[in-house]
């Protein structure tokens, strides 16, 4: 019973501090097939997508939705803590003796919650280690219960660093691209200083942002079901406009450069599959088609309305097909498991940006209408004197 206590406890030890160190420390994704965190966020997170899919508001979906990437973060952090003092228990009881200060046999439980307070550091002393062995793990364990707060106070700040930084970036995208945004509204909004090289810089900064993306996501995976701060918004919506749009460009726009836009395309069709296999996507033959005929017609109109023009024919068409291939089943595998509603090509609904609207709106028109109407009024008082 003791070897089986000790075996139990080094082989649960070994595997939380492993399964820790990959997931904060080590930066780069890991292969390994089980891992702690990889089977925590696969059995937590379904239940909570299904859940919050019953709801039918989006906003308050998306609410539920996005609790759970802080939520999990710290159920994850005490997964760990919980690991780690049923290890030093299992452990305690395999060679260690202790003195109850209540003269109780000392059995599991108390061990239990002798490695507790250990691990804490609250240190009551109502439980005594009194062999070698025993106070080396307390000792182990307290140091450990140290290096596990450090590891929170120092996990979470750079978790919420990343957030930001991705977060900036499509907020920029709101006003370029529209809410929601689409490839359509991004390169039209750009029309009329593509002359001055904005659509290429666009791209550049488009092409680091996913580079960035794709670090911070490989290093805390947790960051993929953190939400935007609006629920027309998400870093996967952001990407799939930018692969959008640089696909159009590289099927050829006439006029336009498309050197630029192959780098970025490169760059983010390498964030969202490497981040697909981050989640666990999985490739859906059925899955829809993202850009149908009546579509691409009009989008060809929208982006000729603004002078640009859309290379047609077969060939064109066939290329833009290929590239579409590249990134979209991926997309939408990952659209799928995050629940995260994807962009279209082409925006159908005349709505606001979200920059555009604001709670007081309608009091603010209907006050300016009123102040409106007593200026004519008090005109054609004037004119009639």
């Amino acid at each position: 019973m003791h070897t089986f206590a000790a075996i139990s406890g080094i082989v649960i030890l070994l595997a939380v501090l492993l399964d820790a160190f990959e997931t904060v420390v080590l930066p780069r994704r890991v292969r390994r097939q089980f891992r702690i965190t990889s089977w925590f966020y696969r059995n937590t997170w379904r239940p909570w997508a299904r859940i919050a899919s019953h709801i039918q508001s989006q906003t308050r979906r998306e609410t539920m939705l996005g609790y759970f990437g802080p939520l999990s973060m710290i159920a994850l952090l005490g997964l760990w803590a919980c690991g780690l003092i049923l290890a030093f228990a299992l452990l305690q009881f395999a060679g260690g003796e202790h003195l109850s200060l209540a003269d109780q046999p000392i059995t599991f439980r108390l061990l239990l919650y002798h490695s507790g307070e250990t691990f804490f550091t609250l240190g009551y002393g109502d439980i005594t280690p009194a062999s070698t062995t025993a106070r080396i793990l307390s000792v182990s364990e307290a140091g450990m219960g140290f290096a596990f707060l450090g590891v929170v106070i120092g996990y979470l700040p750079t978790i919420y660093t990343a957030f930001s930084r991705r977060e900036i970036e499509i907020s920029l995208l709101d006003a370029r691209a529209g809410s929601p945004p689409s490839a359509t509204e991004l390169l039209t909004r750009a029309v009329k200083s593509l002359d001055q090289g904005t659509l290429d810089r666009l791209f550049h900064d488009w092409e680091r942002w996913a580079a960035e993306v794709l670090e911070s996501h490989l290093s805390y995976p947790v960051l993929s079901f953190y939400r935007s701060q609006h629920s027309n918004q998400s870093w996967l919506g952001a990407l799939t406009v930018v692969l959008d749009a640089s696909a159009l460009v590289i099927a050829g726009i006439d006029g336009i450069s498309s050197e630029q836009a192959l780098w970025t395309f490169k760059m983010a069709r390498h964030a969202i599959v490497d981040l697909a296999q981050v989640v666990n996507a999985r490739y859906d033959p059925n899955a829809h088609d993202r850009l149908n005929p009546d579509d691409l017609q009009l989008l060809r109109s929208r982006l000729a309305e603004k002078g640009l023009q859309l290379r047609s024919g077969a060939a064109a068409e066939q290329k833009l097909m290929q590239l579409r291939l590249q990134y979209e089943p991926y997309v939408l595998a990952i659209a799928r498991n995050l629940y995260i509603s994807l962009p279209s090509w082409v925006r159908h609904d005349g709505g606001k940006d979200n920059w555009q609207a604001g709670p007081w709106d309608r009091i603010i028109q209907a006050q300016g209408l009123g102040r409106i109407s007593s200026h004519r009024a008090a005109a054609g008082a004037d004119d009639h004197f």
